[in-house]
Order: structure tokens, then sequence, then C-alpha cells
């Protein structure tokens, strides 16, 4: 058949599986644009491009499939790849088509040309320049495979306006892209696997305060089963990153939180306290460790990682083990199964549990219980959704960052992989919406909350009229300070109270701006809210007021080791 490049993109995306696509249409992608016209696929028309590459995060963080976004050259290119570095921060897999000028254009500094090929070099996992229509059959399903493949991660295509017009006779499309175990996933030889897995078994039987420290390189079912049925089978404690929350339900036992700046004082004691740390696709960045030699100074290591760069990067390991997270636990429980070795209770293990279940316990009954209290709240959000008519099994929640972030990281009882997203690694500010647009899109039997700040939420307020126009179950939970309020926290603790630039002079009326976007909008606590915001079909806009003085804690300041925070 004879098709235009354009066409041609369009029946390998459709080839690959891809139901939705967004973007915003501009010169050098109006080729493709027609050419969606007559494609099955989905378009979502986001008012702005670093939306469209959120909105296909909320595919990938959801549902751990690759989201498909598209933008025109020069500021739209620009503006997406705000979306892509924070995937590529947090691994999350993604294809990114972006339009060019002409081939015959380029370098002559044309109208919207930008080299946006090199400029995603150090944002993205993979990034590619097509120039003819033939590299199309070899690109996009490369590109997908390298998203999924090995750590995964966010893929550019960068294609010139002339290649998606040029005609191309295709008599066969290639075989869709998939997720491939091969040396891409830097995984060991068997026999070194083998005896490394021997070595970790011989460390897990002979430790007497182990923990296990679980990443977003765990965040998915199989490791998360996995993990389960290790930690129950030989009681080993288990603490998270921000983006291992959901890896163990919240209310397991054996769940003793998230570590860092502002983790539980249980996570950062059990870490600094452990003998043995059984690490499952972490990066030991620096907002989980504070002060290095201070977060597992007595500690021998055994670190799971996709990625051999992540290994002996921050911490030497005794035992490193490169390869998927399931894929190793699964071989671990089977050599400790078969091992005449004893990993499981122990005089001195039972000690330790029983130690960090009343620092547990200890910390809980310290917790003030006020009204208006945030983390009161936002645990409180899944009885409220059940008030209003909505399962909680059928939440779903993102978060933008800042301290609404964290009260939401601490206190949102998420009991899955996949169900809690936020911006780990960039922290991007205006990433809730687009995100919780895209999860709704991608689960359309769930409601999704997306827990937002007076600040972040302005960041990308324009996508409530694409939520609008397309009618999706998103609740949006604000919570308004009238303040830049993790700035404002730091400022106040680090800056001897100077508040510059952290305290907003005057504010919109939120509520109003979103009725004015046709969403309905209420004071979270007003008569009936709950049915309001969870029990009708499409959006709802809640504000929560949040007395500007209120601080997360605990909070460890800069200069502080993870065991000495300030509790409030």
């Amino acid at each position: 058949m004879l098709v235009t490049g354009a066409k041609l993109i369009t029946l390998l995306l459709e080839r690959q599986g891809v139901e939705v696509v967004a973007g915003i249409p501009g010169g050098s992608v109006l080729p493709l644009y027609d050419a969606l016209t007559s494609s099955t696929i989905r378009h979502i028309l986001v008012r702005h491009e670093q939306a469209a590459g959120f909105l296909a995060q909320g595919f990938s963080r959801s549902r751990g499939i690759p989201g498909v976004c598209i933008a025109t050259s020069g500021p739209g290119a620009m503006n997406l790849l705000t979306a892509v570095a924070d995937a590529h921060a947090d691994s999350i897999p993604l294809v990114a088509i972006t339009g060019q000028v002409n081939s015959y254009l380029i370098g002559t500094d044309a109208f919207q040309e930008v080299d946006t090929f090199g400029l995603s070099f150090p944002i993205a996992k993979h990034s590619m320049m097509v120039k003819t229509p033939e590299e199309l059959l070899v690109a996009i399903p490369r590109a997908f495979s390298l998203a999924l493949s090995g750590r995964p991660g966010p893929v550019l295509i960068d294609i010139p306006r002339d290649v998606q017009t040029a005609q191309i006779e295709v008599n066969e499309l290639p075989e869709p892209g998939r997720k491939v175990f091969g040396p891409e996933n830097f995984n060991m030889p068997e026999a070194v696997l083998d005896k490394s897995v021997d070595e970790a078994v011989e460390l897990l039987c002979s430790a007497k305060r182990p923990v296990l420290f679980a990443g977003g390189g765990a965040a998915n079912d199989e490791a998360s089963s996995l993990i389960l049925k290790l930690v129950e089978n030989y009681s080993i404690p288990v603490v998270t990153s921000l983006m291992g929350i959901g890896v163990i339900p919240f209310d397991n036992k054996f769940n003793f939180g998230m570590v860092g700046m502002h983790g539980t004082p249980v996570a950062n004691r059990a870490m600094h306290d452990s003998d043995l740390i059984l690490a499952c696709g972490v990066r030991f960045d620096d907002r989980a460790t504070g002060i290095i030699r201070e977060f597992c100074p007595n500690a021998r290591i055994i670190h799971i990682d996709i990625d051999a760069a992540e290994v002996n990067k921050i911490y030497r390991t005794q035992v490193s083990l490169i390869g998927d997270s399931g894929d190793v636990l699964a071989r671990i429980l089977e050599r400790l199964s078969s091992s005449e070795k004893k990993a499981a209770q122990t005089p001195e293990r039972t000690k330790w549990f029983l130690f960090l279940e009343e620092q547990k316990m200890a910390y809980i009954r310290g917790l003030r219980r006020e009204p208006g209290n945030p983390n009161d709240f936002i645990a409180s959000l899944p009885d409220s959704a059940e008030k209003g008519g909505c399962s909680r099994e059928n939440l779903l929640v993102t978060t933008d960052v800042g301290q609404h972030q964290m009260w939401a990281a601490q206190s949102y009882p998420v009991f899955r992989p996949r169900q809690f997203m936020t911006s780990g690694s960039l922290g991007t500010m205006g990433f809730g919406l687009p995100v919780a647009i895209g999860a709704a899109i991608a689960n359309p039997g769930k409601r999704v909350i997306c827990i937002s700040g007076d600040g972040s939420i302005m960041m990308n307020i324009q996508e409530l009229a694409t939520l609008r126009e397309n009618d999706l179950n998103v609740t949006v939970i604000l919570l308004d300070n009238g303040a830049l309020g993790m700035v404002r926290q730091q400022q106040e603790f680090l800056y001897n109270k100077n508040y510059s630039a952290s305290i907003y002079e005057s504010a919109p009326d939120v509520l109003r701006v979103a009725e004015g976007f046709g969403i309905e909008s209420i004071e979270a606590g007003s008569k009936d809210w709950e049915k309001k915001a969870f029990g009708k079909k499409g959006p709802c806009f809640v504000r929560f007021y949040v007395d500007q003085k209120e601080n997360v804690f605990p909070f460890v300041p800069a200069g502080k080791p993870n065991i000495d925070p300030i509790l409030g």
C-alpha cells in the first residue's frame, strides 16, 4: 500500500495497541494530525504541551504501559520536555513524538526550529531523529521496546515535516515493539547471578536486624506479591521510598512507612539500626538518605536493581543483583525455601521486630488529632468517597508537589502498586492534574483523586478545560494555605523566618475559577460535600483550607541525620 509518512505513523501506533494520544497541533505536525482524523486512535486536546506529557504519564504510571504524546516543533517540543525529564527521573515508560521543520531547513534558524533531538539527550532514555519515512518502520516499534525494556523510561522521536508528507510503499507492517529481556536489561550472567543469590540468602539467614527497603523499581504487582511473601515468611520489616509507596499495603504489620526527610521516625530508625538492608529497586537518593554516612551506618547491603549504574553508586554493596526485582526476588525465595539454614524467627529478630512495633505505636500515639489537620483530612478521603457512594477500591490518587504531597504520602492509605502517583525525583509542580486526567482515561471504571496545593494547581490550571471537555471522573482536592507551603516551611526553619516570595499577597477564588471551566466546586465540610465530590459522574473541585502555619512533620532539616527529626 502507498501511504504518507504521517499515515504510517498512525498505522504503527495502532499496531502497537495505542488507543489514546495527547497533544496540541502545530505547523510541523499538521500532516500527522490530518492522518489522525482517519485513525482509530483517540486524540486528547490539552491546553499546554507539558500537560500532554503528563497526561501520557497518567497512562504509564497507572497501567504500566507507555503513554504517547505529540508536540509541534520549537516551543511545543520545549514545553513537552519537562514531562519527558520527569518521566526519565522516575523511570516511567513514555513515547514522545515531536514534529520538526522540513529537513532542508534544519540548521537555518527556520520558524519554530529548535534542536529537540539534541536537547532531549540528557533527559530521555533514548532519542531518535527520523530522516526518511522508511526509518519509521524501525523507529516506532523500537521506541516502545526501549521505553519498556530494562530500566523503563521516555523515548523521543523527532520527525521532520517532509518525512510526514513523503510517500512510501509498505507491503507489511513490522511486529510491535515489546518488552525484551536481554543485554539491554544489564542482566548478570546466569552463573554469576546464581552465586550472588546464594550470597544474599546467606546474609538474610544470618541477619539479626534486617530491613527490606522498597522503591519504584519494585512498584509492580509481581515484585509486590513476592515482597509480601518474603517478609511475611521471614519476618522482615519493610520501609519504602516515596516512589515505593504501595509496594506493601498501608495496613500491613510489616510496613513501617516511608523513609527520608519527611519519613516516619520508625522507618528512619529501622534503616539506621539495621545490620542488613535488602534494597529492591531503590536509588538511595538524597531525599531518602539525608546524610549518607548516617543513613544505615552499620548495615551490609544487598542491592537489587535493573540498572547496574545505580548499584554501588551511593553505597558499597556486599551483594549486587542486577536484574528485574520480581525475577531476582523469586530466585531468593526459591533458594530460601530449599536452604538448610533458617531465616525465619530467631530471638534477636523477634526482639528487633517488637522494638520497631513499639516505636511505631509510640509515634502514632503522639500524633495530634485536631480539626483541620491535613493529615487526618487526607487519611479520611476513602471514607468520604464511600459516604458519597464511591468504593475505596476504585480510587486512584495523584499529587502535585509540596506540603500536600508529603501529607498524602504520609497519610493516604495506599494498598497496591500504581494506586498512588506522584512526581518523585524531579518534583514537578503542575504534575497532578494532567496525570489525573490521563489516569482517568486509562481507567474508566475508577475515580481519580488529585491532591494539589494552591501553588501547584496554578501551574497547569488550564487543564481544567481538558477535564471538563472529556467529562472525566476526577475529584480535585485543593489544600489552600495561601502560600508556597514547602518553601515557606523551609524558610521558617532554615532562613530565620524570612518569607521571601513564598506567601501570596492576593489569590484568585479558585472555586469560581473552576466553575468558570464548567466544573462543580464545593468547600470540604459543607453539606453533602461527599456526594457532590464522589457520588456523581464527571469532575468536581473541592477546596480544603489549611492554616498557613501548618507544617509537614516529621521534618529533617538540612545537615541533620534522619534519626534527628523535628516532630512538631
